[in-house]
C-alpha cells in the first residue's frame, strides 16, 4: 500500500472544493482512494462559526447528539457523541482556522458521493474511492488518530465471520474496518499541524474491495452499533450523558 500526501494552497471559507481538487490532484489510476480532511470540506461549504459570535461550549452542545460537560474532566474538553461517533467537541476544530470554529461538514456522506462522481468523470475511471477524515482520541492512549466520517466506492468492512482461521477455528465476531484503517494511515501521512497537506492518495490496496457505486443505506447502517449493543456498553451507558435539546429560538449553524 502506498500513501502520498498532496500540498495545497491555504484553504479559506467559500473556496470551491472541486476547483481545489482539479488544481492539485495528479492523474489518478484505477482502484485509488482519495482521502480528504473534513476541515477543508467544511471550509469550502462555509460550515464555520466566528469565535466572537458564540461560546465554544454552547456551540459544542448544539452540534453534538449527546455530551458530557467539560467540567467533568481535568482537561475541560467536552466529550460528545455525534453521528454515532465518540469524539471530543463534536468534531469542532480551531486549528488552522483563522478565527473560526470549523464544524463537521453538513452532509459528509453526500459530499463523498459527489466527489467520487466528479473523479470518475474527470479521470475516466470505473473504480475510485473517497474517504473524508477527522481526528479522534482513543481512551487510555495519548495522541490522535484518523477516523473516517464518510466513504464511497469500496466496502468499508471486510467480514471474516464464518471463515476459518489458520487452525480451522471458525471466527465469530471479526470484521476488519477498512474505512477507518485507511483513514488512520492517511492522516498519519497528511499530518496534524501546519503541513498544509489535507489531501492524500492511497494506491495498491490489495485487501480493499472496490465497487462502482456509492454505499447503500443498508451498508452505511451496518457500520453502526447501537449504544446498548456495543462491547463498551457497560462504560458508555453509565456515563452521565446529556442529550442535545434544541429550542425554537436556537440559531442553526
Amino acid at each position: 500500500m502506498n500513501i502520498t500526501s498532496i500540498k495545497t494552497e491555504k484553504i479559506i471559507p467559500n473556496n470551491h472544493l472541486f476547483t481545489i481538487l482539479n488544481n492539485t490532484l495528479p492523474l489518478l489510476t484505477e482502484k485509488s482512494i482519495l482521502v480528504i480532511t473534513s476541515k477543508i470540506v467544511a471550509l469550502c461549504e462555509n460550515s464555520i462559526v466566528s469565535k466572537n459570535s458564540v461560546e465554544k461550549e454552547t456551540l459544542i452542545q448544539q452540534q453534538s447528539d449527546y455530551y458530557i460537560p467539560s467540567q467533568q474532566n481535568k482537561y475541560h474538553v467536552t466529550l460528545t457523541i455525534k453521528n454515532n461517533t465518540l469524539i471530543p467537541s463534536a468534531g469542532i476544530d480551531e486549528s488552522n482556522a483563522n478565527g473560526y470554529y470549523v464544524l463537521w461538514p453538513k452532509d459528509p456522506q453526500q459530499t463523498a458521493n459527489h466527489i467520487r462522481k466528479h473523479l470518475i468523470s474527470r479521470f475516466k475511471l470505473n473504480h475510485i474511492g473517497v474517504i473524508i477524515t477527522d481526528s479522534k482520541t482513543t481512551p487510555l492512549r495519548w495522541g490522535t488518530t484518523g477516523i473516517a466520517i464518510a466513504h464511497s466506492g469500496f466496502h468499508a468492512l471486510n467480514n471474516y465471520i464464518g471463515q476459518p482461521d489458520i487452525f480451522g477455528r471458525t471466527m465469530n465476531m471479526t470484521k476488519a474496518n477498512i474505512m477507518d484503517g485507511l483513514a488512520a494511515a492517511a492522516v498519519v501521512v497528511m499530518g496534524e499541524g501546519n503541513e498544509q497537506t489535507p489531501l492524500a492518495i492511497i494506491t495498491e490496496i490489495p485487501f480493499c474491495q472496490f465497487q462502482n457505486r456509492n454505499p447503500t443505506d443498508e451498508e452505511l447502517q451496518q457500520l453502526k452499533i447501537n449504544l446498548e449493543d456495543d462491547l463498551y456498553s457497560p462504560l458508555l451507558q453509565t456515563a452521565h450523558w446529556k442529550k442535545r435539546e434544541k429550542s425554537s429560538h436556537q440559531k442553526d449553524y
